[in-house]
This record gives structure tokens, sequence and C-alpha cells, in this order.
């Protein structure tokens, strides 16, 4: 396997009395893109939060790049070099779509100075035409961010995301509520997103990450259930069992 990036040790997750996660360690590549998946109820969204610090696990650790960083408020990701699609969990609806990306730009370099002039900060309007390339948005640069498609207001999120030049992007279900093109669309950028950077995403659709996808990790019922490439992932019995004979949503 590749450098590890990031890893969890035996993390466990309680609710209360229900326990959401039960002793997952898995270790994600660097370079790579690993998926995440399982049925509903599986544990998939607990344990993204977990990694991206929405909140910390009940027992066992998360190491980033050998560092141990259980605990570590979510806001300081960025600083780490970890970011998430939907940290943003709305844009800026009224605002140019431009706009949306140079303020989160502005909200890294000038965390102090959140009412410097734009004038002062000339590069900011540059390397946000470029995050707009990379999510393929460019020509919409000058809409408010409300009017966009709902798969173009994702991938404005993606590049709000992108603006703290991360080694490690994390998504959450990234095609959820969206139609078969913008599904592909999406898919297309995550490619190309994973060719830069580690990605590690969420999704329920398993034809969808098969295809793209370096390794997976399946969650069934709060476990590990199996990890492995996608043809490993396909032969595994126990994964075919409880998974793959299931209707996809």
């Amino acid at each position: 396997m590749s450098e590890v990036i990031l890893s969890t040790e035996a993390v466990s997750k309680s609710f209360g009395k229900f326990r959401a996660l039960a002793g997952i360690s898995a270790s994600f590549p660097s370079g790579k893109l690993t998926s995440i998946i399982g049925p509903n109820g599986a544990g998939k969204s607990t344990f993204f939060n977990l990694l991206s610090g929405a909140f910390p696990p009940s027992e066992g650790r998360v190491i980033f790049e050998g560092r141990d960083i259980t605990g570590t408020p979510q806001h300081h990701f960025a600083k780490l070099g970890i970011a998430k699609s939907f940290q943003i969990t709305n844009v800026f609806p009224q605002l140019p779509v431009h706009e949306n990306v140079r303020v989160a730009l502005q909200a890294l370099v000038s965390r102090y100075q959140i009412w410097s002039p734009r004038a002062n900060l000339p590069e900011l309007a540059e390397r946000a035409e470029a995050l707009l390339e990379i999510v393929g948005l460019q020509e919409h640069r000058h809409r408010a961010a409300g009017t966009l498609a709902h798969g173009q207001q994702r991938a404005l999120e993606i590049a709000m995301a992108l603006a703290a030049n991360p080694r490690l992007l994390l998504l959450d279900e990234p095609t959820a509520g969206m139609s078969p093109e913008e599904t592909r669309a999406m898919m297309d950028l995550i490619l190309k997103l994973a060719s830069e950077r580690t990605v590690i995403l969420v999704e329920h659709k398993m034809k969808l990450v098969m295809g793209i996808s370096d390794r997976l990790l399946v969650l069934h019922h709060g476990e590990l259930l199996a990890e492995g490439t996608p043809d490993e992932i396909r032969r595994n019995e126990t994964v075919k069992r409880v998974y793959l004979g299931q209707r996809e949503h």
C-alpha cells in the first residue's frame, strides 16, 4: 500500500445507548481515491464525521500524517491540510459565483482582517478564477450562486473547499440529489481532483464508485465489513451477500 495519509485506530462512536460505530481500524493511502460505502444505516455518515472532525470518537484515535488529531476542532482542519466539501453547508446565494470563492480564499488568508478592502488582495481574484476553472464554473462566474443548478452548487462548494489547497479532500455523498447528467459531471470532477490529492468520499451508489475508486471500505451495522480494491470487493462473498444483492437507490 502507498504511504498512509489518514488512519483510524479502533474508533467507536455511541449516541446514548446507540452504538453507531464499533472499533473501526482503517488506513487511507496517500494519493488514492478511497470510497466508503455500505447500505443505509451502515454508519458511513458517522464515520465520515469522525474523519472530518465534526465530532470526536467515543473511543479510539484518528491519525493524520502521523499526528494524532483526535478531538481537534473542525475549524483547525484547513490549517492541517484537510478540507471537507460541504464545511460551508450553503453557498452565499445572493453573491456572484466568483465572489463566493474569493470570500472563501480571503477567510483563509486574512482571518483577522476579514474587512480588508478587496483591492488589497488582488491575487485572490486570480486564484478564485483558477478554482472556478478547475470545477468547470468559469462561464458562470458572474451569476448569483443561488441561480445555479443543484450540481453546479455542489461544484461551487467544492471550489470553496479547495481554497485551502488541501492535501486531503473529504466528500460526503457528492452526487446526492443529482440527475444522471449531473452525476456523470461530478464523477469526472472527482477523478480530476483525485489526480492531484488524496480523496475520500462517502457514497451509497456502489456502481458509481466501483469504476473510479482505487480502494473501497464497506461498512455494515457500524463495523468494517471489508476493504480492498474494487475487484477484491466484487469477489468478496460477504459483501455480495449483505450489500451487492440489495437494490441501489
